[in-house]
């Protein structure tokens, strides 16, 4: 389709942009609607003449609605968008923007989607659907252990999770680490039975804090529950996890006000796992925690980081130097452009 693609724009360019400029129209409707005309125009940076015509076609053609709130995608506007994805990411080259990502961190795939999660917050469920479908491609026949980190971005993204149960395949879905004194809707153990329901797999919880003293880890050692789910844990063949920038992440753990300056005097820029990175990839402070470290996900078969918005860009590029090669990186289009601004292999 892509070769038919580019004979059509050799000999007739006009049609080609007018398909796209109105396949990001849409596309910004979907991810912001309701939305008014001044606010689309300035998101596009189209004059609201321009927007004016183009939104009537539309309109005409029933893909979108205008109402007092603003304007959305009707149900054939969303179908139609839906079929038009795949054909504009060809198109636009997202295919070869996920090929230079993935090569740049030595890693197995990086899947990209459109726009910026910093701005869209529509983009994060698109992250959802990617983290399914690789999820439904990877796991194998037989019984899977996929341990789930916690967070906001890993919340909305285990609700787009879909059945993976199968007559030869059952899961089993347990938290990557023990709380850490967050809401409790995107803490690890939520995070990972809500994606147990909806994929219809099983579930085990580890009521425990991920951060404790020396003498209280090793006593809650002694639980039998408590031992049989980290037993699981570190039997996992899969983990889905988030990788958050570090004095967000310092706060979320509730650090002292020392120990934060401490990061910052130290350059960090990245956690995930409880491990803290500075740019350039080196760890430079590490939280004592229950549940999954690096060491352990370097054996595991299957690895799914997820994490986009222009925001996280430094982030992303400093715990990926640590990443194990059959990662599968899921992120934005916003995140990728800023970390291949001039950049060349890291490993």
């Amino acid at each position: 389709m892509l070769s038919e693609l580019r004979v059509l724009e050799a000999i007739a360019p006009d049609v080609l942009e007018v398909v796209k400029k109105r396949y990001r129209i849409m596309q910004n409707i979907f991810w912001m609607q309701p939305i008014g005309r001044r606010n689309l125009a300035d998101s596009l940076g189209l004059t609201e003449r321009v927007l004016r015509s183009e939104t009537e076609y539309l309109r005409d053609q029933r893909l979108i609605d205008a109402t007092k709130s603003g304007m959305l995608l009707t149900e054939k506007g969303e179908d139609l968008l839906q079929h038009l994805e795949t054909l504009m990411e060809q198109f636009t080259g997202m295919d070869q923007l996920e090929k230079k990502l993935a090569a740049l961190f030595q890693i197995e795939r990086c899947l990209i989607v459109s726009g910026n999660s910093d701005e869209q917050e529509k983009v994060i469920g698109e992250f959802g659907e990617l983290i399914d479908e690789a999820l439904q491609r990877q796991l194998p026949d037989g019984r899977n252990i996929i341990a789930v980190m916690g967070g906001t971005t890993m919340a909305e993204v285990a609700r787009h999770v879909s059945p993976l149960e199968t007559n030869k395949r059952h899961n089993l879905f347990v938290p990557a680490r023990g709380g850490i004194g967050e809401a409790v809707a995107i803490q690890a153990n939520s995070v990972s039975a809500l994606m147990a329901a909806n994929a219809h797999g099983e579930h085990r919880v580890l009521y425990v804090p991920e951060q404790l003293s020396e003498n209280a880890y090793h006593t809650l050692l002694k639980e039998p529950s408590i031992k049989g789910v980290l037993a699981m844990i570190k039997e996992a063949n899969c983990v889905v996890h988030s990788i958050g920038r570090a004095v967000h992440m310092a706060a979320r753990r509730k650090m002292s006000e020392d120990e934060i300056i401490r990061l910052k005097q130290k350059n960090a820029v990245a956690e995930s796992f409880g491990y803290f990175f500075d740019e350039n990839g080196a760890i430079v402070h590490k939280v004592p925690r229950i549940g999954l470290s690096l060491e352990d996900i370097q054996k595991m078969p299957i690895v799914l980081a997820v994490a986009g918005g222009k925001s996280k860009a430094k982030a992303i590029t400093a715990y990926m130097k640590n990443a194990p090669k059959q990662t599968w990186l899921i992120t934005d289009e916003a995140a990728a452009n800023e970390i291949l601004k001039g950049k060349s292999p890291l490993k």
